[in-house]
């Protein structure tokens, strides 16, 4: 790959020159040509590769060319499929020979393929309408070297900013990967999810069949939807009303159930257009919450929403933003940028996410302060993840144009006696 995009970067050298053009190397560096072979390569190797592509795309956003962002995004939702041979060597070995007498039909043509297993949809004998999500061959035991080794490959291809810092990305990737890896868990969630939001008809989940699910292959209730970002051509009502169930149930993730799905990918959420709920898949990166987290979460925005940055110290402090040893001016950089962050709870009449440009502002003063070799403050790794699903649903409503009163949902999870 690196020696593909030495040899395109020489022969648009030549063009330029030949018309009189004097090219910078970032220019010719970051073509579109360049960054579709990066995303080819990740998408061939899959597993660990795809994770970073998706992490990357979905943190990165404007700090990336945008060849390369609009490119690496397609990761999070598209990958190479398995040959149909490997998909019967995963069955066989995870279901033994002779598993194809208990299906009516199984589609070999996968339903979706992501970073680390593709969907299938089959029907049993027995009558069951089934998605069967089979795991790639290998995944677990590679993961931690793949992600090393595409973390290299990004940089060698020159594709990203000097001054990014990946690293917690990586270390997101690896534990992340590790927990999707394990299928058993991820349908165990399934089912607690379930439980949790049996009082709430809106969403709609899968329900996991415990006969057929392994540590490799996972079997669920197939479930009809069309993806989330197609809303965007809905009406604004219910744009609106999709991302308040979205918010609602973060805040009860965190408040109430003290469980977090950590995994804003887009193409973890569908939308049912005929009984209009809201579609919830892969809990593969679902993490508890510890109580003092949710407490310390629950006390930033009540601090945000009352303007109170005495309280919002106490509980970026509580949370790990902030340390005994933070200068004065570091702490008073880290609430601004909380602050605006947290910027749609503090809006009492909602906030209009299709006219914000809230992520680029928060991502552009972190940067700066991440430049700052005086800084070394990081959290710990369960409130990154909690930061970033918020920053995720934000990006899903910047998307979708949706208007939504956070200030009011918060108040009424507050009322209701969450996060105590």
């Amino acid at each position: 790959m690196a020696a593909g995009i030495a040899g395109s970067m020489m022969a648009e050298g030549t063009r330029q020159l030949a018309r009189g053009n004097l090219p910078k190397v970032s220019d010719l560096l970051l073509t579109p040509a360049n960054a579709r072979r990066v995303a080819d390569e990740l998408a061939k190797l899959r597993g660990a590769a795809m994770k970073v592509g998706q992490l990357v795309s979905m943190e990165s956003g404007d700090l990336l060319p945008p060849a390369l962002a609009d490119i690496l995004g397609r990761l999070r939702s598209d990958a190479r499929a398995m040959p149909k041979k490997q998909v019967m060597d995963m069955l066989v070995a995870s279901w033994g020979s002779g598993w194809e007498k208990q299906f009516k039909h199984f589609t070999f043509t996968p339903l979706a393929a992501a970073s680390i297993g593709q969907v299938h949809h089959a029907q049993t004998v027995d009558g069951r309408d089934l998605a069967i999500k089979i795991q790639y061959p290998g995944v677990r035991e590679s993961i931690d070297s793949d992600v090393n080794n595409v973390a290299g490959l990004l940089r060698l291809s020159g594709l990203l900013p000097k001054a990014m810092d990946i690293g917690p990305l990586l270390r997101d990737a690896k534990r992340q990967l590790h927990d999707e890896a394990n299928y058993v868990r991820e349908g165990n969630y399934l089912q607690r999810y379930g439980a949790l939001l049996a009082d709430a008809p809106q969403y709609l989940l899968p329900h996991r069949h415990a006969d057929l699910t392994t540590h490799s292959v996972l079997a669920m209730d197939y479930v009809r939807g069309v993806p989330i970002e197609t809303l965007a051509e809905s009406a604004q009502a219910e744009r609106d009303r999709v991302m308040a169930l979205l918010f609602s149930l973060l805040l009860r993730e965190v408040f109430e159930f003290r469980l977090v799905q950590t995994d804003p990918n887009f193409a973890n959420y569908r939308y049912d257009t005929h009984s209009h709920r809201l579609v919830l898949l892969d809990f593969g990166a679902t993490r508890p919450c510890r109580a003092r987290m949710s407490l310390d979460f629950r006390r930033l925005i009540k601090g945000a929403m009352a303007a109170d940055r005495v309280a919002m110290s106490e509980a970026l402090t509580g949370i790990g933003y902030l340390g005994a040893s933070t200068q004065d001016k570091h702490q008073q950089a880290v609430l601004d940028i909380a602050e605006q962050a947290l910027e749609p709870f503090r809006q009492e009449n909602g906030y209009d996410f299709g006219s914000s440009d809230l992520p680029a502002r928060v991502r552009a003063r972190g940067m700066a302060l991440g430049m700052d070799r005086e800084f070394f403050q990081l959290p710990p790794a369960d409130a990154m993840l909690l930061q970033r699903k918020f920053g995720g649903l934000y990006l899903l409503a910047i998307r979708l144009k949706a208007r939504v009163n956070l200030h009011a949902l918060a108040k009424a999870a507050f009322a209701s006696g969450n996060g105590r």
